[in-house]
């Protein structure tokens, strides 16, 4: 059962699974070992996650494992129509579609959740969040589960902070096989992927300002640079500050960064990040969009409240004239504009961060009377594993240690 926008779609969407299978060769080698094991035969697997063709391959993944799946969009402009059909097609459970309104998306999400998921798969927190405040009597099912990005861990933590996370969640963000190559260099090349295509205009000779200096922001920033930006970062964190310092960038604050700017882009997993006084300290003409989770970087609610007109300037941007004459101009409604104004991160880069998802799931099962902590690191052999299975792809060897190295690296006197 699946509850989708057009199921007569999915050959286009078929096309581009097809796409990024060939292009994902670690994932394919997951499924043939999930093929042989069946990992999760008998086990249903809730998935929120940006619904689009790299998200759809993992959750075929997972069903190859013996998983039944229930799954749904973590973004409701991320959500690709004829990738929901392609998976319906295969008899997965889906429900999410393009531009769902908010009463929609929250009944999507309740659908994966009331089938009783045995194991999470989320992306920003929806699905913890739902089945521990409307659904605390399916909490006894559920073995564990695996977040995606940063803004769901910070919540992960809170809850279990307050002791109200009620099951083991592995912080698959935290993986250097995920931050250090999904956050740096997936998100800085799909964010200028999405603004280049949106807007249709140069970067080179213009103020892009940056907010947030973690690994997206450093990814976002890199790639400006390299199309010929001047890039400036706004931050709260004095050691990243000095990082971006280092780095060649401009430092200040974003009520003077908003003099400035011709394009915005928010980074920082937090809300409020552009508000109103930085709207009016901006030119006309100015673009901004949001790079983090949720869209409540850009305050685009008193934005739209303090127009006196606004106009749809371009598909996917909309106009906002300020009382003083001044045009804002804002790109995907302020949501994820990498997957709300584009295809989201390259297939290659996704591979390494869902083969984390899929076998940090497994590690779950596998230990699932084992696990006291809520709040799990993804375990460094899960890490070196994915590692270990790139480098093999790439065809590159690396030098190991020698049994007299690793006596000298253990010992405490040199010898």
């Amino acid at each position: 059962m699946s509850e989708i926008k057009n199921k007569e779609l999915w050959r286009e969407g078929k096309r581009k699974i097809e796409w990024v299978e060939a292009n994902m060769p670690l994932l394919r080698g997951i499924q043939a070992d999930f093929e042989k094991e069946k990992p999760f035969k008998g086990l249903k697997i809730a998935l929120s996650v940006h619904l689009e063709a790299k998200t759809a391959y993992l959750c075929k993944v997972l069903a190859a494992g013996g998983a039944e799946m229930f799954i749904t969009g973590s973004n409701p402009l991320s959500t690709q129509d004829d990738v929901a059909a392609a998976l319906a097609h295969e008899n997965l459970s889906v429900f999410a579609w393009h531009g769902a309104t908010e009463e929609e998306y929250n009944r999507h999400i309740s659908s994966v959740i009331k089938a009783g998921p045995n194991i999470i798969i989320d992306d920003g927190g929806d699905l913890v969040s739902l089945i521990h405040s409307k659904y605390p009597e399916l909490l006894s099912n559920v073995i564990g589960g695996c977040e995606e990005t940063t803004t769901g861990i910070v919540r992960l933590i809170s809850m279990n902070r307050e002791g109200k996370l009620k099951f083991p969640m592995v912080t698959v963000n935290d993986a250097d096989c995920k931050h250090l190559f999904d956050n740096r260099y997936g998100t800085g090349q799909s964010v200028w992927d999405g603004i280049n295509r949106t807007t249709n205009l140069i970067v080179a000779g213009k103020n892009v300002v940056i907010a947030g200096y973690g690994w997206c922001g450093k990814g976002v920033a890199m790639r400006a640079k390299g199309l010929g930006a001047m890039v400036t970062i706004t931050e709260i964190n004095p050691i990243k500050a000095m990082e971006a310092i280092m780095d060649g960038f401009k430092v200040m604050p974003m009520n003077e960064a908003a003099k400035i700017g011709d394009f915005f882009i928010t980074v920082t997993g937090c809300r409020d990040v552009i508000t109103e006084k930085d709207f009016y300290n901006m030119k006309s003409g100015a673009i901004c969009c949001n790079a983090g989770h949720f869209d409540l970087e850009v305050d685009v609610a008193t934005l739209k409240s303090i127009a006196s007109d606004s106009k749809l300037a371009r598909n996917n941007i909309m106009g906002y004239k300020l009382d003083n004459g001044n045009w804002i101009y804002i790109i995907a409604e302020g949501r994820l504009v990498n997957l709300a104004a584009g295809d989201g991160h390259p297939a290659e880069i996704m591979d390494m961060s869902f083969a984390i998802q899929a076998l940090s799931a497994l590690h779950l099962v596998k230990n699932k009377h084992l696990l006291s902590d809520m709040v799990i690191k993804v375990p460094r052999e899960v890490d070196d594993e994915v590692a270990a299975r790139q480098l093999a792809n790439w065809k590159i060897r690396i030098d190991k240690l020698s049994p007299a190295q690793e006596k000298y690296l253990d010992s405490w006197d040199g010898h």
